[in-house]
């Protein structure tokens, strides 16, 4: 679904699972510290957008999936993990509840998929599960929402993330984590009031939002994520699973690593050798002096760091070692701790 934000003077398209909304508006590192600086909002318009209604919603979808969402307070923003019965991750939902619908953004192109799943597990609860995601749209600030600047605006998702939230448990450093007081938030708007509501104001590409991400050690469903990924490689218990609530699909692995064992991957923060013209894209293989150890799985130019990624690299590989994609030198920051 192409944004009418793409319109605007200077867009130009992102491509992969970013397309249909502005990768840049022409000056990207600008673009990023004015979204830093709370002065620009992000085209987020390509998300998908779940709905579940009823009195039964919160219960319902607390018993299918990863996070503690019985008590969850109308505003508060939440997220939670679909897992695979093997406990693979295979959505992360987004989610703010007005007190009478639970709001759902979830990766591009995914909604349809969730949607059916919900579905199929209603059984005789009462719930409605509707994929919205042709009526409403996502938008990105990295800043305290302005009531006046965002009146027309719908439900505003508030991301936890760096956490921990709840009965929980990290992976990752808690007190020196890049993070720390991350404003990140996603506002729900009528598809049909975007261009109205976005108004005149500076926008920001979707890569000036992906390296803001990165930077924050954040990963993305889809992204930083395959069908073999659980939730621990990618520290993301911290905000997404709860680990003493009823069981859920995929428990059984996120108990039994936890109580057990280590991710057999970690996820990992790099620098990349920027002195070259072009870095390396997301899929690219690391490897060490040996062998492959991993590969980049998002990748991005941020405004302060120069080049940077995210990477899942095999637990065992050295936090010490300089590693390599192609002819690019990576030098890796632990967030995993193997």
């Amino acid at each position: 679904m192409r944004s009418p934000l793409l319109d605007r003077p200077g867009a130009v398209e992102a491509d992969g699972v970013d397309a249909g909304v502005a990768a840049h508006y022409g000056d990207p590192l600008r673009e990023q510290r004015a979204l830093l600086a709370g002065e620009a909002v992000v085209d987020l318009s390509h998300r998908g957008v779940v709905t579940v209604s009823g009195p039964d919603r919160l219960t319902w979808l607390h018993s299918l999936t990863t996070q503690h969402l019985t008590e969850v307070a109308a505003g508060v923003g939440t997220e939670s993990l679909v897992l695979s019965p093997h406990g693979h991750i295979e959505h992360a939902l987004h989610l703010v509840d007005d007190g009478a619908t639970a709001w759902i953004t979830v990766e591009p192109g995914t909604a349809g998929a969730l949607t059916a799943w919900l579905d199929s597990m209603r059984f005789m609860l009462r719930v409605e599960v509707t994929d919205v995601s042709d009526q409403y749209a996502v938008l990105g600030v990295a800043a305290e929402v302005d009531a006046d600047r965002w009146q027309l605006a719908g439900p505003t998702w508030v991301d936890p993330w760096p956490g921990p939230v709840g009965d929980t448990a990290t992976y990752g450093p808690v007190a020196d984590h890049p993070a720390a007081g991350r404003r990140w938030r996603e506002l729900l708007v009528a598809r049909a009031n975007l261009a109205e509501v976005v108004g005149d104001q500076p926008m920001a590409g979707s890569w000036a939002a992906e390296a803001e991400r990165i930077a924050a050690w954040r990963p993305r469903c889809g992204v930083d994520s395959d069908h073999r990924t659980i939730p621990h490689e990618l520290d993301w218990l911290r905000t997404a699973v709860h680990l003493h609530k009823g069981c859920y699909r995929g428990q059984e692995t996120v108990a039994r690593v936890h109580n057990l064992g280590r991710p057999p991957r970690r996820l990992v923060f790099c620098h990349l050798d920027g002195s070259g013209h072009v870095l390396p894209e997301a899929g690219a293989e690391l490897r060490d002096a040996r062998r492959v150890v991993g590969r980049l799985t998002s990748v991005a130019r941020h405004h302060e760091d120069g080049p940077v990624a995210l990477a899942v690299v095999r637990r065992a590989t050295d936090p010490d070692a300089v590693l390599h994609a192609g002819e690019v030198t990576v030098a890796q920051t632990t967030i995993v701790r193997p």
